[in-house]
């Protein structure tokens, strides 16, 4: 997090030596928004402004929307597409404990898939191995 009057400068940094895409912005200890390297991007380097001038507030995009540790997945999804947001803050009681982004959201629907696929896979071959216990069976007979 980084307070909302420092320079986009001093955001930049911190975001790189984090390794992160993007940082919450905090006023009065509270999140008011977030800067995404996007940001940077077009509203800074696009329009060629100082970095070290530009105040992080001014550049953040507000927070819109927000989900709880207990919001299903399906509903914090609809959020970020009616919002038209990548990132969506998770609070609790007031605080931000975390965020939910577009990649976050692509592993999930990745590992989703390969559990579906491996179980139906899986539920396949019983299947067949049933359908050949079966058929053994009536040979027997």
């Amino acid at each position: 997090m980084i307070d909302h009057d420092k320079s986009a400068l001093e955001a930049a940094k911190t975001m790189a030596e984090k390794g992160i895409s993007s940082v919450f912005v905090v006023k009065d200890g509270q999140p008011v928004g977030i800067v995404s390297e996007r940001d940077f991007i077009k509203k800074i380097c696009a329009k060629e402004l100082p970095i070290a001038q530009v105040k992080i507030g001014d550049i953040m995009s507000k927070i819109l929307t927000t989900a709880d540790p207990e919001t299903p997945i399906e509903v914090a999804v609809q959020r970020m597409v009616n919002h038209k947001i990548r990132r969506l803050p998770i609070m609790d009681g007031g605080k931000l404990v975390g965020i939910i982004t577009v990649t976050d959201l692509a592993k999930h629907l990745r590992t989703t898939l390969l559990l579906e696929g491996a179980l139906g896979d899986f539920s396949s071959s019983l299947d067949d191995a049933f359908a050949i216990e079966h058929e053994d069976n009536k040979n027997t007979k």
